[in-house]
């Protein structure tokens, strides 16, 4: 959805940060974050650290800095996180001499209820809750998993294959996830252990 519609009273504070550091298009990100599904998902409070994160990116590259893998995250934690004073003190002042208005900075993180109000009361927004079994939702997060893991591998055969360090023909990947019992010493593939809903410890229920 875009963030163009009509809204009553004044604008959300998310809504005047994305224009005011150019960040337009994370609206759009921060709705279908929130809304996805399974591991894909992100809570409201994940969604505030990363909104902040992008903020304090977007400042750094503003004044000239280039932060390297992860800075952004040890700075975001070293200004917000259960540091030592000296700590963030140090990381405060690093900051200004490069010219970035900390407190400026500081002052426009939001909170998760900032976020909540944006995704729903400005941009509609909603998440609905799986009403579904839970064996059924968590056999289909496996099952994306299994998928990724299947990809992840077969990348890699074909690296080593480009690569000569591999001869094979046409690789075809399954990725098999089974559970054991210890103290039955049943094994079962994940998706039977599911559908059965117990192992041999417990027998079926009569209907």
């Amino acid at each position: 959805m875009s963030d163009t519609g009509e809204s009553s009273g004044r604008r959300p504070k998310v809504v005047r940060l994305l224009d005011e550091y150019g960040l337009g298009s994370l609206g759009d990100e921060l709705e279908r974050r929130w809304t996805a599904e399974g591991d894909d998902r992100m809570s409201l409070r994940a969604l505030a650290d990363y909104f902040n994160k992008q903020l304090l990116a977007t400042a750094m590259a503003e004044v000239g800095l280039q932060p390297l893998d992860g800075e952004v995250d040890n700075v975001y934690r070293l200004l917000t996180g259960d540091v030592s004073g000296a700590d963030r003190t140090r990381t405060e002042r690093r900051l200004e001499r490069e010219g970035v208005d900390v407190e400026g900075l500081r002052s426009d993180f939001l909170t998760y209820q900032a976020i909540r109000t944006y995704l729903k009361e400005y941009r509609g927004a909603e998440y609905a809750t799986d009403d579904r079994e839970r064996t059924v939702v968590e056999a289909e997060n496996i099952g994306r998993l299994r998928g990724r893991t299947a990809v992840v591998v077969e990348s890699k055969i074909d690296q080593l294959r480009d690569a000569g360090h591999l001869e094979i023909g046409d690789p075809q990947t399954f990725v098999e996830v089974r559970v054991l019992c210890a103290d039955c010493g049943g094994q079962y593939e994940i998706d039977e252990l599911l559908d059965r809903g117990h192992c041999d410890c417990q027998p079926e229920s009569e209907p």
